[in-house]
């Protein structure tokens, strides 16, 4: 390990900065750097992903939080789960509950 030495040494006159230089530095924001190059453009992506297992003609997503029935919790992960390692969609616990939303909304008339 190196010897410990004080502040102060830091500091003599055989250690001293070019005065301009030391304004420079502290009154600019550091030392002067060359512009770095513009990045290159970047390609288009060929596809994009809308989400987990979901069509890209989703909707945007709202959180939303709602107090579930301990049993109904347990089975719906336990089928999430089962679901994801099975590669069956929907297999998340958001596109399951979706899927199983929608038929009640259409039916009580809240979707056309």
């Amino acid at each position: 390990m190196a010897a410990r030495r004080p502040l102060v040494e830091g500091i003599k006159a055989e250690n001293a900065v070019d005065p301009a230089l030391e304004k420079e530095f502290v009154y600019n924001g550091g030392p002067k750097k060359e512009p770095a190059p513009p990045p290159p453009p970047v390609a288009a992506a060929v596809e994009t992903q809308a989400g987990k297992g979901r069509a890209e003609s989703s909707a945007g997503r709202v959180p939303l939080t709602v107090r579930f029935r301990a049993d109904y919790a347990a089975v719906l992960k336990r089928a999430s789960l089962e679901r994801q390692l099975q590669g069956v969609l929907p297999n998340t616990l958001q596109d399951i509950l979706e899927e199983a939303l929608e038929p009640w909304l259409r039916n009580h008339g809240y979707l056309s």
